[in-house]
């Protein structure tokens, strides 16, 4: 049996975060709420009149699966292959779903998956170049020229 790869595990659970941040974020156009209003109203003007919160969550969310999927363009990047930079935009979309109340769920995937990239920072993993490959090992008896 295989050794388990971190980084295309917390992958699978950002890429399902992502989704829900956008779903999140669609339907909170129709019902704007922001999860903090029992303690508090000064965060209603975020979700009301003007769809501020709705619209970064659609954003951040929209960029949370086009750098995991990946897109071409995007796909053997230095901010592709980085799992540092992972770990300090992840944060941004977490905060963004947790003020939304129909983002709560994407904010605890988010949680999850960031846990799962530090994990697999701290083991040393490295994210490859092609989208959902494993890292090449140098072949111990390969021919010296």
């Amino acid at each position: 049996m295989g050794r388990l790869i971190k980084n295309h595990w917390a992958r699978l659970i950002v890429l399902t975060a992502a989704f829900f941040q956008i779903a999140a974020g669609i339907h909170g156009f129709f019902w704007p709420k922001v999860f903090w209003d029992f303690l508090t109203k000064n965060l209603d003007p975020a979700v009301k009149p003007i769809p501020i919160l709705q619209i970064l969550n659609v954003i951040f969310g929209i960029i949370g699966f086009a750098w995991e999927w990946p897109l071409k363009y995007v796909a053997g990047t230095t901010f592709h292959r980085s799992i540092e930079i992972r770990l300090l935009v992840f944060p941004l979309s977490t905060l963004v779903a947790a003020l939304l109340y129909q983002g709560t769920n994407p904010a605890i995937y988010y949680i999850v998956g960031m846990a799962v990239y530090f994990w697999a920072y701290s083991e040393g993993e490295v994210v490859c170049a092609e989208p959902w490959t494993l890292p090449r090992k140098p072949r111990p008896n390969a021919a010296k020229v």
